[in-house]
């Protein structure tokens, strides 16, 4: 038998949409997507003794999630000095820009399967290894190494972008504030660190572009080395049950909290791959260049901040979906076509605007969603239909740049990209929740040895 999870139609989810005006649904869009929450018994707490070993605990989770954004922003940071050493096609560089992007939305799908059968902690651990090791890859010069470390390396954060934000929640429910702030601050930091660093790091190496990008495997390496310790083995009985929620891809409403996320991914990772070589080729050099992308990306972690609280407690999102858009195009197009002596202003404007973008569109899958098994099966559906149809803005960018042999195209792209995603903002900024049907499920049992788990400990 199945039962309605959330309609975006019935007569009885109004007063419980209606909610979402109200200060509690603050609580609702602070908790983040848990890709373990299917899991039966649920994957204990993991709880550090003593505050030095809370605070390294805490502290190696931000580092790991610095380094789930320089493999965005330091390729393009250099990405002339790739194209004049390897002499790199026009859809080659359409491709290599996407082809992360691309990972993203393919991977990240997997990461509930990957937890509930190796656990998130170990899981994280493999991956950051994964990283590491596509990143280091990308140090070898040659366009094959470069894809397969970016592919390699694109997969990992797929995966760990998913279950990071679950393990905070799950190992800091009396402190998901703080470390929900702290997890947005370090992946906009690591962005801005790439973009901005990667340059001088380049200059350090000789000139080997090659050899800044590899430097980037360095973090990473550190983040696992420092985690490795304090992944549990985890030896449990694992049955996995639950519900099965059905109907979202039949939602009109989820069709518009989707579309909203593809077309600012279009944006975000656009601005992430091409934003650095645009000004470069406006005519400011590169080192320049990277600083007003590395600006531009830290402003975006001050609205990734503010805005999420914001939309929380609007009576609906319609509008701020709306502005946050209007504000990221603006900023771009600025950055296009404004003079440079106003290229600051611009590239700020364009920060403040796609941060806010960013996190508005990710608290969508959460305020539209009536429970937590509803939002865990709509952020599949949004991110992985997202940042995977998303993944066409940077390879878009570069393909109408190598045909028009000038970036005027892409300004007008992102206008349409704009006024488009304004139009499905405010489909998706409605009060109301995704229609959706749950039906239990049978459990399936894993026959594991038991026992509790302590942060630090290994078995």
């Amino acid at each position: 038998m199945t039962t309605p999870a959330g309609s975006e139609a019935e007569p009885d989810d109004r007063q419980l949409n209606s909610s979402l005006s109200r200060p509690d649904a603050m609580m609702l869009a602070d908790e983040r997507i848990d890709a373990e929450i299917e899991s039966f018994p649920p994957p204990p707490i993991v709880q550090p003794h003593g505050k030095a070993r809370q605070i390294l605990f805490g502290g190696t989770l931000v580092l790991i999630a610095f380094n789930l954004r320089p493999l965005f922003s330091s390729l393009s940071a250099v990405l002339p000095s790739v194209v004049q050493t390897t002499h790199l096609s026009s859809a080659g560089i359409s491709l290599m820009t996407t082809l992360p992007v691309l990972c993203v939305g393919a991977f990240a799908p997997a990461a509930p399967a990957l937890a509930r059968r190796f656990g998130a902690e170990r899981s994280i651990l493999g991956l950051m290894i994964v990283l590491a090791i596509g990143t280091a890859l990308r140090g070898l010069a040659v366009i094959p190494a470069l894809a397969v470390g970016t592919g390699m390396a694109g997969a990992a954060i797929a995966i760990v972008n998913v279950l990071l934000p679950g393990l905070i929640k799950r190992d800091y429910p009396h402190r998901t504030g703080l470390m929900s702030g702290l997890y947005t601050m370090a992946l906009c930091g690591g962005a801005a660190a790439a973009a901005g660093l990667t340059v001088p790091l380049q200059a350090s190496a000789g000139g080997s572009w090659s050899r800044a990008l590899a430097l980037w495997a360095i973090p990473a390496l550190a983040a696992a080395l420092v985690w490795a310790p304090q992944a549990p083995r985890l030896k449990r009985e694992a049955r996995f049950a639950g519900v099965v929620i059905s109907g979202l891809y039949r939602c009109p409403l989820a069709w518009c909290v989707t579309l909203f996320m593809i077309l600012q991914s279009m944006l975000s990772f656009s601005v992430f791959g091409w934003l650095a070589p645009i000004l470069h080729a406006r005519g400011l050099p590169l080192g320049t260049a990277g600083v007003i992308v590395s600006v531009s990306v830290l402003c975006q972690m001050l609205a990734c901040l503010v805005a999420p609280g914001i939309a929380a407690r609007a009576r609906d999102q319609r509008f701020i979906n709306a502005a946050v858009m209007l504000m990221a195009v603006t900023g771009f197009t600025g950055c296009l076509f404004a003079p440079l002596s106003t290229i600051w202003g611009w590239a700020i404007l364009q920060g403040i605007g796609q941060g806010a973008l960013t996190s508005v569109a990710l608290t969508l899958i959460v305020l539209r969603s009536s429970d937590a098994h509803v939002a865990a099966q709509l952020s599949s559906m949004v991110q992985g239909v997202g940042y995977g149809l998303g993944a066409a803005g940077p390879l878009l960018v570069g393909l109408l740049h190598a045909w028009t042999g000038g970036y005027d195209a892409v300004g007008a792209f992102f206008l349409i990209v704009g006024a488009a995603g304004m139009f499905a903002g405010i489909g998706a900024g409605r009060s109301r929740h995704v229609s959706a049907r749950r039906a239990p499920v049978a459990s399936e049992s894993m026959n594991l040895a038991s026992e509790p788990i302590v942060a630090g400990e290994l078995r």
